[in-house]
């Protein structure tokens, strides 16, 4: 017998985002580069390498947030235990809306996602590291 999906990706994403901060790319380019907030890439490394990186982002792929925030989890990040505010992306701003809600719900504050994600930030101009990361120093 078939499954039955009843709530389907555009529901959890719209739950998510009343639930959230969602950002424009120009609020998010205002953040850029503050020392008090940390932009958080939920992008994998496939997507990385093909699109290019925002500059000083952390990456954290999207199936390791939970396991990273977690301060009780044997792979915990300190980055995550610092007093910041965390700005969540991926390509397109689906993967961020969920990471965002629940890293919220998990006692992470503040944070908050790109919307549109990094496509939209390409898109826009911003800022963007297209150097392989077996490149860098």
């Amino acid at each position: 017998m078939p499954q039955t999906i009843t709530k389907g990706y555009k529901a959890l994403v719209a739950e998510a985002e009343s639930q959230i901060e969602t950002l424009s790319v120009e609020q998010a380019r205002a953040l850029h580069g503050s020392d008090s907030v940390v932009f958080v890439d939920l992008r994998d490394p496939r997507e990385l390498e093909r699109e290019g990186r925002m500059p000083g982002a952390f990456h954290c792929p999207r199936g390791m947030l939970e396991f990273w925030i977690d301060p009780e989890s044997p792979y915990a990040k300190p980055v995550f235990q610092e007093d910041k505010r965390f700005v969540f992306f991926c390509g397109g701003g689906w993967r961020s809306a969920l990471a965002a809600q629940a890293a919220q719900e998990m006692g992470l504050k503040p944070v908050a996602h790109v919307a549109g994600g990094f496509g939209a930030w390409k898109k826009a101009g911003a800022p963007v590291d297209t150097t392989p990361a077996d490149k860098k120093a």
